[in-house]
């Protein structure tokens, strides 16, 4: 069945989204931007798609826009999501996004309890695939003692003192490292810092850190609540940068000015397509007697489809958001309202998903059955 998506935000992710949605010959993408050089510039190098203005204080023209689409797709900043998400509501549209913002989560998931149409946020790579992954691995034991989930954007040569370049949004990247963390710690839901929580690993004979950030669990907390004792997110990077970061975001104070560090950033880091995503998901848990650990281990690699080359933080966060659109557009949860979790969704359907399918990695999958 043929659909029209209504892709809010041209930049880098909304870019590999049009491409992927696009190239599936199935999907009708209206591109919408407030710059509509930049809508023009997206669209017009993918068939299907068609570029529009996007102008949020302007009901009548997202009405306007919105019209003949069955979803709105938000890969905006996520302080414009809860504008958007409202409008879908009023429209009786469905409504997806990106964002790893809790509160701006929390508005958008109040919304959808009234809604007619169902809302899906948080579908990227963590919030998002991580969660189908994580939710994979709970289902494998009887009782699950505890669920660890890691996620690295990380450039694959990293040439200044932060080991870091661009690769995706700088205000979801900063705001993820200000705000609390939700996890759950002996059954109990529980805010930790940002930043906290720091650990060394080494894999592959490569040595990476991971710290506590905001948002990557989405709705987890939530649904694992009374099923399993210990949950927590952390983000992965090279060593040296969680430090830097703590630096400057509580030493200097960058926290309560994040608007200035996100201008240092943009002016004085490098973006890169060069980079991979790297996914570490660990349970322990039960199978009757037996105390059991259970791994998925995944890199995502830069690629090029068609003739343009995509980051791979472009690449999961498109595959990820085109996958859970596919899956619930094309099944029985089409006709529902209110709130869809991505955790709900299996794993194994979304690897098998034409979109899904850039995440697939048969070594990642061995021995979780």
């Amino acid at each position: 069945m043929h659909h029209t998506i209504a892709l809010l935000g041209a930049g880098k992710i909304g870019e590999a989204i049009a491409a992927l949605f696009s190239l599936s010959g199935r999907y009708t993408v209206k591109v919408c931007d407030a710059n509509l050089e930049q809508a023009t510039k997206v669209a017009s190098k993918w068939p299907s798609c068609t570029a529009h203005v996007l102008n949020l204080n302007n009901p009548s023209e997202l009405r306007s826009v919105f019209s003949g689409c069955s979803t709105v797709l938000s890969a905006l900043p996520f302080s414009c999501n809860i504008t958007v998400a409202q409008m879908a509501a009023d429209c009786d549209l469905n409504y997806v996004d990106l964002t790893e913002d809790v509160r701006t989560t929390q508005a958008i998931s109040h919304l959808a309890a009234s809604a007619r149409s169902w809302f899906a946020p948080q579908c990227g790579i963590a919030p998002g695939f991580i969660s189908i992954a994580g939710a994979h691995l709970c289902s494998l034991f009887d009782s699950v003692e505890s669920l660890r989930l890691r996620v690295g954007a990380l450039p694959l040569y990293p040439m200044n003192r932060l080991k870091y370049n661009l690769t995706w949004s700088t205000e979801g990247l900063i705001n993820e490292y200000c705000n609390p963390c939700e996890s759950l710690q002996d059954g109990k839901t529980t805010l930790v810092p940002p930043l906290d929580g720091y650990e060394r690993f080494t894999l592959d004979g490569v040595e990476y850190e991971a710290f506590n950030t905001s948002g990557g669990l989405g709705t987890l907390c939530t649904t694992m609540a009374g099923k399993i004792n210990n949950l927590n997110y952390k983000s992965i990077r090279y060593p040296g940068h969680r430090d830097l970061m703590a630096f400057l975001l509580q030493d200097l104070k960058f926290a309560n000015d994040q608007d200035t560090l996100c201008s240092i950033f943009e002016r004085s880091l490098p973006t890169t397509t060069q980079d991979e995503c790297l996914v570490l998901v660990q349970a322990v848990g039960m199978q009757g007697t037996r105390r059991l650990q259970k791994t998925y281990v995944s890199r995502v690699y830069h690629k090029t489809i068609g003739d343009t080359h995509f980051g791979a933080i472009q690449l999961t966060t498109a595959a990820g958001v085109c996958g859970v659109i596919d899956m619930i557009l094309n099944s029985d949860r089409k006709d529902k309202s209110g709130l869809i979790k991505v955790e709900d969704l299996d794993l194994k359907e979304f690897l098998a998903n034409e979109f899904g399918k850039h995440y697939y990695d048969e070594q990642a999958l061995a021995g979780l059955s």
